[in-house]
């Protein structure tokens, strides 16, 4: 117990928040190092959201045809529209082999080829011989190579004794006088108990925010929880204005079609049966980089030439393709167009709409896994014993736009890199845990506190609500002027509606509305991040596309946004353009 307060205190020596494939993988890396490690999960990690992700995980093992780790470093580069850091990308490319093969001895069942190599596919975006045309390179397991992922490194955790806490809420990030993070307060979420996770060294792994927009392809449980409690702690979140809309979600329904279907050769098609990404990249057609093709789907939609009765969605067509081909690579994407979109792929199109997907942004780390604060835009100083991974990290290996299947390889190799970097930092520490401050656990009982007392305000949901709606209308795939200009003051509004929002039902076990609430707090931090970012660049990069600005501005804005929560305040830092061992890849223009 804490002498200051009625909080069980619970210490070990790494926490992590988050049972994706990062917090796994990481965790992993300190629970074999002999370290006790402690998952805090909102959900059993196999249902985490990288169970999701259907198309593959990229790596230039070349079992098919000819490949390296260059051609994939300059597409990556590339991809990122020149925004990512080149340091980073290097040192991912360069360990994706070592990473993948890791899982496969891991005991993922990754599909074969005829001579029990890896199966591979080509994925938008990926080419051979630094952009000349498609390669094979994402190594897949049918399409859930996700699913299978969390299930292989969660059975290696629990052979390393991992401690899992699960249907707990991470609430917030302790911090002391220095500025050390200390742990973490969280929930559990049957009983309403607070307790305070203790440790040396924590990582977030808490994934993505796509629940920020009303259409979207995660899961509801993505409410951006490790971006809000950083940016209650005083840390910056990097590059938010760059979301990434996935081409092919189901009409309406937006749940995710993987690019893999493309990469098996499926076309899309507008309301006149033409494959119309020819017009737009000639030479990868439908397998470009998602921005471009998002974009090009809207275009056509806009000019009238969708589908349907309203005209708002495109095809994406299969028929063409061998049955066998779509029950054998493809049974999941069959199985979720009949449920979705009433439709089997075999007979007929998929309908299909580009849908809110991926967070290139997030908490600014180096490529170790440790979270960095920008001094003056010339250096990074680590934040202590504080580290994030994956989605809800920004390394920045995706820059302004994420290739396809590079997210589940960061997964990979910032897990295990966070985690090498925890355990070295660990092992060098004294035995004992640092005092905790005095009011240690004031911020999170004043916002318990702040639910408990609240007599009458906005409805949870109806908040939520609003907020998603103003952010899809106004922050969407192609970006006005006005329009950014009024969804800077609407999200504003709505924050002050979050900060009034009432819980109707008080009792402690499972109440979903105060969870709701809690992680509303957390989403609309992302969402002005999001808004605030986007409205100050003015250019078009990558996922950011602005009427006003058309053309990428390398002059002015190669650079990263931080967006610091105290007085909605941005700041800017240089894009590394060395990267470690090999000559920078120069500026160009993107062409696909």
């Amino acid at each position: 117990m804490n002498k200051n307060t009625n909080l069980t205190i619970r210490k070990f020596d790494a926490i992590i928040v988050g049972a994706g494939g990062a917090g796994l993988r990481a965790a992993i890396q300190l629970s074999e190092s002999g370290l006790k490690t402690a998952v805090i999960s909102k959900v059993f990690p196999t249902r985490s959201h990288t169970v999701a992700a259907q198309g593959g995980v990229a790596a230039s093992l070349g079992n098919s045809e000819e490949d390296s780790w260059q051609w994939h470093m300059y597409d990556t580069v590339k991809g990122s529209d020149w925004l990512g850091d080149q340091d980073a990308i290097e040192f991912m490319c360069r360990k994706a082999n070592e990473v993948v093969v890791e899982l496969e001895h891991y005991g993922m069942p990754f599909d074969r080829l005829d001579n029990g190599k890896i199966y591979q596919r080509p994925f938008g975006g990926h080419m051979s011989n630094f952009g000349e045309k498609p390669v094979r390179r994402a190594c897949a397991a049918a399409d859930r190579t996700g699913h299978a992922m969390l299930h292989a490194m969660y059975q290696r955790n629990v052979k390393a004794n991992t401690q899992f806490f699960v249907e707990w809420m991470a609430l917030d990030l302790v911090r002391d006088g220095e500025g050390q993070v200390l742990g973490v307060t969280a929930m559990e979420m049957e009983t309403g108990e607070v307790v305070m996770f203790q440790a040396k060294a924590t990582l977030f792994a808490t994934g993505g925010a796509g629940r920020i927009y009303y259409s979207s392809t995660n899961a509801f449980i993505n409410t951006g929880d490790g971006l809000g409690m950083a940016a209650r702690a005083g840390i910056p979140l990097e590059d938010m204005e760059f979301w990434q809309f996935h081409p092919t979600g189901v009409a309406g329904a937006g749940v995710l079609i993987t690019e893999g279907v493309r990469g098996e050769g499926g076309i899309l098609r507008n309301s006149a049966g033409e494959r119309f990404m020819e017009r737009y990249a000639p030479n990868a057609k439908d397998l470009a980089s998602r921005d471009v093709v998002s974009r090009a789907m809207a275009t056509e939609i806009k000019e009238g030439r969708g589908c349907g009765p309203n005209k708002d969605y495109l095809l994406l067509d299969l028929t063409h393709l061998d049955p066998k081909t779509i029950m054998q690579r493809l049974p999941g994407i069959r199985d979720i167009s009949i449920q979705f979109a009433g439709s089997d792929p075999i007979k007929e199109p998929i309908p299909v709409v580009p849908t809110a997907h991926y967070m290139m942004g997030g908490i600014p780390t180096n490529y170790h896994g440790q979270v960095v604060l920008s001094m003056d835009g010339r250096h990074d100083v680590v934040v202590p014993g504080f580290y994030a991974a994956g989605e809800c990290a920004c390394a920045s290996v995706h820059g302004a736009n994420r290739l396809g299947t590079n997210s589940l390889l960061d997964l990979l190799v910032f897990g295990k890199s966070a985690g090498e970097a925890m355990v070295e930092d660990i092992k060098a520490m004294p035995t004992a845990h640092r005092e905790l401050a005095q009011g240690a656990f004031d911020k999170t009982l004043a916002r318990l506190s702040r639910l408990e007392s609240q007599k009458s305000g906005a409805n949870v949901h109806e908040v939520g609500l609003a907020m998603r709606r103003v952010m899809q209308d106004h922050c969407g795939v192609f970006r006005f002027p006005d329009m950014l200009a009024q969804g800077v003051a609407r999200i504003i509004e709505v924050e002050q509606q979050v900060r009034v929002t009432e819980v109707k039902d008080k009792s402690q076990v499972f109440n979903t509305a105060r969870l709701e609430a809690l992680e509303l707090d957390n989403l609309i931090e992302v969402a002005k991040a999001t808004m605030v970012s986007a409205e100050a660049r003015r250019e078009s990069r990558g996922a950011q596309a602005r009427e006003d600005y058309p053309g990428r501005d390398d002059a002015n804005w190669l650079k990263h946004t931080l967006w610091y929560r105290d007085g909605s305040r941005l700041d800017y830092k240089p894009v590394q353009m060395k990267p470690l061992s090999v000559d920078s890849i120069e500026l160009k223009t993107r062409v696909y």
